[in-house]
């Protein structure tokens, strides 16, 4: 990591303390119940990989944000590049009101699975807890579920905050539709990006973490052939990692039937 990223990481680290306990704008610790303000945007990185972390972030501004991230040239993390997602970072927590970050690692998402719990389910308790972080009068959401109104429904029920007048917007590629939710986007991009990198300085540099990455999968295929432990890192009960051990598997059969 630079010398620039780890400054970065430390003001990061320092806006997500702040936004935990306290309103960047107002002084106002979380633990006060105050009432619903500003527009609030939330999505994710690193939902579909077989390694490594999903991030959820959600910005709430408490006033109008298209002028700062339009200067800015916030656009959906994947139509920028690393170096630019980096560039806007701090500038982004800099400007919002309040931020939530969420952390949901590979070893959680496989002991949810494990019991049942599907990956829409998992992102929307993370949505759910940090609208009722954030507290806004209104939510942009990007959905996660083939059902975008009933996304927004469930985190509107969920959060407790429906009789307080709260409005969820919940749409398919709301990152591509409004600033506030591409904003969301890099930030939880650049921070599953930098922990990706932490990764790679401990296991190796196994690429993205995506099945569409060779790299990655041939990480992956050699932890299975060596018969070393996968680390916690790698999502297991990641359709594409069962797959290549079955693979592996039969394969092994096929030479022993020799």
């Amino acid at each position: 990591m630079t010398g620039e990223t780890e400054n970065c990481c430390i003001r990061y680290e320092a806006f997500v303390s702040e936004s935990v306990i306290s309103d960047h704008s107002e002084g106002t610790t979380m633990s006060m119940r105050s009432a619903l303000h500003g527009t609030a945007g939330i999505d994710e990185a690193g939902r579909g990989p077989m390694i490594g972390p999903m991030i959820v972030c959600g910005l709430r501004f408490d006033s109008d944000p298209h002028e700062v991230l339009n200067a800015l040239g916030v656009r959906d993390s994947k139509q920028l590049s690393s170096k630019r997602r980096e560039s806007i970072f701090s500038a982004i927590l800099s400007a919002c009101s309040k931020s939530e970050v969420r952390t949901i690692t590979a070893r959680v998402i496989d002991a949810e699975r494990e019991r049942g719990t599907s990956l829409n389910e998992i992102e929307l308790r993370e949505f759910v807890h940090i609208t009722q972080a954030l507290r806004p009068s209104v939510v942009y959401v990007d959905a996660a579920d083939v059902k975008a109104d009933r996304f927004g429904e469930r985190i509107l029920q969920r959060s407790g905050l429906a009789e307080e007048g709260l409005r969820v917007i919940s749409e398919h590629r709301a990152d591509l539709t409004y600033p506030i939710v591409s904003a969301a986007s890099v930030v939880a991009k650049v921070t599953r990006d930098w922990i990706i990198e932490e990764y790679h300085a401990e296991f190796g540099d196994f690429g993205s973490g995506y099945p569409s990455d060779p790299k990655t999968v041939s990480f992956v295929k050699s932890l299975i052939v060596e018969g070393n432990k996968m680390p916690s890192i790698v999502r297991r009960s990641w359709e594409s990692v069962k797959r290549l051990v079955r693979d592996y598997q039969t394969e092994q059969t096929r030479l022993d039937s020799f």
